[in-house]
């Protein structure tokens, strides 16, 4: 088992960031695109390769995110239409999210085994999300899951809706 962290800059406009591992060292580095259609999150290994692309679909009627990783389709995030609170789902061959995602407490799944566990911190400046990996070949799919949650959550708040998720 591997535990990454992920400690996201407070005021950062570009959304730059990194994942640590437990002593501290870089292990991935996220930049966000600023004032750039489509919105685009690239998630880097230490070596600075992108290993995993988040896009915001810019001309839909709902929000929906799409999750790269190593050049192929991963998962989907997609806002269903409702009258009463926004409800989201996530659409990935094998992979299942269970738990409040909203809160960022949550497990992945894939075909049934648990691959990851997510939970925020709390009491510190910033989000801060402790990321446990149990298989270690989806530990780019979970960081970039974790992420694309996120970026999920921020762009949800912009709007200023009150959200449930399935």
């Amino acid at each position: 088992m591997k535990e990454l962290y992920i400690k996201q800059k407070v005021f950062s406009l570009s959304g730059k960031f990194t994942v640590k591992d437990q002593e501290e060292k870089d292990r991935y580095y996220v930049e966000g695109s600023f004032m750039k259609f489509p919105k685009t999150f690239s998630i880097m290994n230490a070596g600075r390769d992108e290993v995993a692309l988040i896009t915001k679909k810019v001309f839909s009627f709902l929000p929906k995110f799409y999750v790269e990783v190593n050049g192929q389709d991963v998962l989907t995030i997609k806002k269903e239409f409702s009258f009463l609170k926004a409800r989201y789902t996530i659409d990935a061959a094998g992979i299942e999210v269970r738990g409040n995602w909203w809160d960022m407490n949550f497990q992945v799944l894939q075909h049934g085994k648990v691959v990851g566990e997510v939970d925020k911190k709390w009491f510190s400046w910033g989000d801060s999300y402790r990321v446990q990996v149990l298989d270690e070949e989806m530990e780019t799919i979970v960081i970039a899951l974790v992420i694309a949650i996120d970026c999920v959550k921020a762009d949800e708040s912009s709007s200023s809706s009150s959200i449930s998720f399935d």
